[in-house]
């Protein structure tokens, strides 16, 4: 005999089927959950590494900016430590230049010549004098170039002038001795120190450098010059 089910069967398996559904629905949920979980948790890590990572690099910067700070107080302290020593070595240099000056200017000067005036202005010195002839000029020159003290000497001025018209004290008493020099000339020197350091040398500060020894130049016998007086 044949069996016939009346009850409503695929209403039955419709509804298991949305269960079934309804559970896999919910299991995908709670598995994309767990994984979007993970993977948060997964970059926050990654984050916060890399966040502790900068802090540290933070800091060592700051360490190095702050020696570099200090590097730059020091550079500035060396310079003027520097420069101080350079106006010390300078000085030191210079301590004795004048009276060398001096005295070079009083054992270049030939016999005939007579100095007026000293100017100086910097390291250019301009002296103006009264000559007995042109040849007495010229030996002054070689005099000074070779006295070591005065370099580049170069006459401006050389005329023959009456002592009586020249208004300068030193002429008016030349005239009051009665000797009269007959040509007025001014000529410029530029000053030098031979006891000067040479590049790569240093002056110890407290150590005086040694004079340098110049020969007193001899005075040659003055020439006739053509056109002019003779000395």
């Amino acid at each position: 005999m044949a069996r016939i089910n009346l009850l409503p069967w695929r209403v039955e398996r419709r509804k298991q089927r949305q269960q079934e559904f309804y559970m896999m629905l919910g299991l995908s949920a709670l598995a994309a959950a767990l994984f979007s979980f993970f993977i948060i948790a997964y970059f926050s890590g990654q984050i916060s590494g890399q966040n502790d990572r900068n802090a540290y690099l933070q800091g060592e910067i700051d360490k190095v900016q702050k020696q570099i700070d200090e590097i730059k107080l020091l550079d500035e302290k060396k310079a003027k430590l520097l420069a101080r020593k350079a106006v010390i070595e300078k000085l030191q240099v210079n301590r004795y230049q004048m009276v060398h000056l001096f005295d070079s200017l009083v054992r270049t000067i030939p016999d005939g010549v007579v100095l007026t005036s000293i100017k100086q202005e910097g390291e250019l010195l301009t002296l103006a004098g009264r000559s007995q002839s042109n040849t007495r000029v010229a030996t002054y020159l070689r005099n000074l170039e070779g006295s070591g003290w005065m370099t580049n000497p170069d006459v401006t001025v050389i005329e023959a002038k009456s002592a009586a018209d020249d208004k300068t004290p030193a002429a008016a008493a030349l005239v009051t001795a009665g000797n009269t020099l007959p040509y007025v000339f001014t000529l410029q020197v530029k000053l030098a120190n031979p006891n000067a350091p040479k590049e790569g040398e240093t002056v110890v500060p407290g150590v005086t450098p040694t004079p340098a020894v110049v020969p007193a130049p001899a005075t040659p016998a003055a020439a006739p010059v053509p056109g002019g007086a003779t000395s």
